[in-house]
């Protein structure tokens, strides 16, 4: 299996200045993830999966340890890494799916979700096509693809969300809670989603709320429930 992600002790910590203490996210975090393998984070509320997932995209900085990624332009340590190689790989080769989307005033659903073609250079028409059909693919309502998504419920926003995030395939994709909110369609059309994403060789490292939605999907878990960090075979694992 072709790496593509080398995670060598890695850990994370948070001061509370007001409180005078440090709180641990997690401490010495090692797995690796291959071309088209999907890896479950399993521990309970608290034990720092979320943290873990932003600190392997750069939005956190780790206290310690490594995060090479092997990009197209080599192995890069992401937790050394120089900001504008972080902004350039999360443009070209890692995604980040939340929960929550980030919608930008007056500016239409079907657009947030054509940008990331248009900046990979695709034509303006072929992006807006295909960003149609991914709304569509999610249950997006065809009189809802020219509105504005600061106006849609929670879980329209989310299924917006997932499009964008979704429409252009990566090597490397964090999934972070991204089935909160939605409903039974577009909960399927995901899984159909990542599942194609799985089979053309996108490594996938994810949080689930509900993990059975991606059951046939998960090939490891890592588990971070304190003093219990390890890494199992999905056979091994009651989800």
């Amino acid at each position: 299996m072709t790496p593509v992600l080398d995670i060598e002790g890695l850990s994370k910590g948070f001061t509370l200045h007001h409180l005078g203490n440090r709180i641990e996210a997690f401490d010495d975090i090692s797995f690796t993830v291959g071309a088209g393998e999907f890896v479950l984070l399993k521990g309970a509320n608290g034990a720092g999966k979320s943290t873990l997932l932003r600190t392997l995209y750069r939005s956190y900085l780790p206290r310690a340890g490594v995060i090479r990624f092997h990009s197209d332009h080599g192995p890069i340590d992401l937790a050394r890494a120089a900001d504008i190689d972080v902004a350039h790989l999360r443009r070209t080769e890692i995604g980040f799916v939340t929960q929550f989307l980030q919608a930008r005033p007056r500016v239409s659903a079907e657009a947030i979700v054509a940008e990331p073609l248009r900046l990979h250079g695709v034509a303006v028409e072929e992006a807006l096509a295909q960003a149609r059909e991914a709304l569509k693919t999610f249950g997006v309502k065809p009189d809802l693809w020219k509105a504005y998504p600061t106006t849609f419920s929670g879980g329209e926003q989310q299924k917006v969300n997932l499009a964008r995030a979704l429409i252009l395939p990566q090597k490397l994709l964090l999934l972070d809670e991204p089935t909160a909110s939605l409903d039974a369609h577009a909960r399927a059309a995901l899984v159909a989603r990542l599942a194609e994403l799985k089979a053309a060789g996108t490594a996938m490292i994810g949080v689930f709320h509900h993990p059975g939605d991606v059951e046939q999907l998960i090939d490891r878990v890592v588990d971070l429930t304190p003093d219990f960090i390890k890494s199992e075979d999905r056979t091994d694992v009651d989800l």
